[in-house]
């Protein structure tokens, strides 16, 4: 078969199923993960001797679209997984394509499909395929009849990474894989594809350059924009010549390194104080490659200074001004944006005068409350019986290497890891972000190392959580995937249990979760196997993982107490019951 390294330069006859194959290596593909299924057994033959396309077997196509969500932050490129089953293989995969789009993740999905003869007759495990997965997409479709196999494949490529990136799903029929055809000799997409990322027209950038040279108190808002890249160096150049914070939005603490002087970390609801405080007093916040969405801001002016000029950046133009009214809209690269403002501040600010006009005080007092914060940060991690989450994330602080890159589940340990790890080198963070989805992070982290196989990757996962997807143990140990999953074992599921304990008396249903010991089930997937139940145990734990080059899991038993109740304002009808909620909030 045809590789990309050697292509053939003759037409051919083929089936269906080894055309996919060869698009697929066309595009570049390294990594399938898939579950095989009788509809497309002729793609999962022609992968057999595809020797530069490794195939990773998953347990749950859920869980393996999580893996190519992963892979494809990680990497920059696509993420690709495999239904191989028409029905509820596909009907599996929509959960991780519905995380896909919500994270703006260039996730292609492809699915086996019924019989094109066999549609509309209730035939075995039939379902509108494209209707399911409409919604959840850029586009998707069904590939219409074999020889167009090539032309779809290709296409579902460069529809998901298009800006703005996200999913797209691709059906094939069983008798379009199976059919035979002649394909022409592929020819690469990659020329066709060199998408020049948008600069800022002129106009609008000099109006937004002018309203941060004459700013008192401004701050940078960095989003996904700035870090899917890891393009942070234009952003510290212009908030460097501002003397300007840096915030960043939820899910996005990555977004420029964490030991920058200026960097503040994340802002809104769920954010740290410090960060969160500077967006509700700027007078001009330059919003770069964010929609100041739901997790930034509730859609409140509570977490945004009503008074305060917006300037918002977006490489999606609808996404500006959508949900708060803005006195500058650019619709372009956000890093190639900030470095545009930045050279038109060199040229305007007067020589020797670097920072802007910043307030002096706003800075100095951003400086003193950052220190404070970090300070406050070690002094207040528990060192006490049972776990506290703060002594853990004390603790993995001390052990984590500095180029390690960190996948979250959604849940408790979501608000509690809000700026509780430091990152570094982005994009590094990985989390589930807007779909909040639970049972994200340990599968994420299996594509996030395939990514980056050179760098350390350590997922954080509730108990409930990992119960989840217990079963890609078999696929990291068959794989060879070394990460560490840090498995924090409270006993429940915390956030909805915090709800109950707040609002609802302490009327508990559903709420407590019983897990084996996970080490140990660990074990017998052949994986490491370790726990902590002190928290003088856990940074050794946690090195014996990283040092021993094959998958673990570390279970660090926690306090079952330690629970926070994150969306109050969905409650704001009920009286609080426990004393103590307010100081959770």
């Amino acid at each position: 078969m045809a590789t990309d390294r050697q292509r053939r330069t003759e037409p051919q006859a083929m089936s269906g199923g080894l055309a996919t194959v060869e698009a697929l290596q066309v595009e570049g593909v390294r990594h399938v993960f898939g579950l095989i299924g009788s509809a497309a057994m002729e793609l999962f033959d022609g992968l057999h001797d595809a020797d530069d396309i490794t195939y990773i077997g998953v347990h749950d196509e859920r869980t393996g679209t999580h893996m190519a969500d992963g892979y494809a932050r990680a990497s920059g490129r696509a993420g690709v997984v495999l239904a191989g089953q028409n029905g509820p293989g596909a009907t599996n995969l929509v959960t991780g394509v519905a995380q896909a789009a919500a994270a703006f993740s260039p996730v292609v999905s492809l699915a086996g499909a019924l019989a094109t003869g066999h549609v509309y007759r209730d035939a075995f495990q039939e379902v509108d395929q494209d209707a399911l997965f409409r919604p959840i997409t850029k586009r998707t479709w069904t590939v219409p009849s074999t020889e167009r196999i090539p032309e779809m494949i290709r296409e579902a490529f460069r529809v998901a990474l298009s800006p703005q990136r996200g999913p797209v799903h691709l059906n094939l029929p069983r008798d379009v894989l199976a059919g035979t055809a002649n394909f022409d000799p592929p020819w690469d997409p990659a020329a066709a594809r060199v998408v020049d990322l948008p600069a800022g027209a002129d106009g609008p950038v000099q109006r937004a350059a002018a309203l941060l040279t004459t700013a008192e108190r401004p701050v940078i808002v960095a989003g996904a924009g700035i870090k899917n890249g890891g393009r942070f160096a234009e952003v510290i150049d212009l908030a460097e010549k501002l003397d300007a914070p840096i915030a960043t939005s939820p899910g996005h603490g990555d977004a420029i390194p964490a030991d920058h002087r200026l960097c503040a970390g994340q802002m809104g609801p769920r954010g740290n104080p410090v960060a969160s405080r500077l967006v509700c007093e700027a007078d001009v916040i330059l919003a770069l490659g964010t929609r100041l969405g739901f997790n930034s801001t509730f859609y409140s002016w509570d977490n945004v200074n009503r008074d305060a000029a917006i300037i918002q950046v977006e490489i999606e133009p609808t996404a500006i001004g959508r949900f708060f009214p803005v006195e500058v809209g650019i619709h372009g690269d956000a890093p190639t944006v900030a470095g545009q403002l930045a050279g038109q501040l060199a040229a305007a600010l007067a020589p020797g005068r670097g920072d802007g006009t910043t307030d002096a005080k706003w800075a100095r007092t951003f400086a003193a409350d950052r220190a404070a914060h970090r300070v406050r940060r070690e002094e207040q991690a528990s060192g006490a019986y049972p776990i506290q989450p703060s002594g853990l994330f004390r603790e993995l602080r001390a052990v984590l290497p500095r180029n390690a890159m960190i996948t979250l589940d959604a849940g408790t340990l979501c608000l509690q890891a809000t700026d509780a790890l430091d990152h570094f080198e982005p994009p590094c963070l990985f989390s589930p972000l807007d779909f909040g989805l639970v049972g994200f992070s340990f599968a994420c982290g299996l594509g996030v190392k395939l990514a980056r196989p050179d760098r350390p990757v350590i997922s954080l996962m509730g108990d409930g959580g990992f119960g989840m997807t217990l079963s890609e143990l078999s696929t990291a140990v068959s794989h060879d995937i070394p990460t560490v999953t840090v498995v924090m074992d409270n006993g429940c599921w915390g956030a909805e249990k915090a709800y109950q304990r707040d609002f609802f008396d302490g009327r508990y249903i559903g709420a407590d979760v019983h897990s084996p010991p996970f080490d140990r089930v660990a074990e017998l997937y052949g994986a490491v196997g370790l726990r902590a139940e002190r928290i003088d145990e856990v940074g050794e734990a946690v090195r014996a993982g990283l040092e021993s080059g094959r998958p673990a899991v570390v279970v660090v038993e926690v306090d079952g107490d330690a629970l926070y109740s994150f969306r109050r304002d969905s409650f704001a009808h009920r009286t609080p019951t426990d004393p103590n909620s307010e100081k959770l909030s």
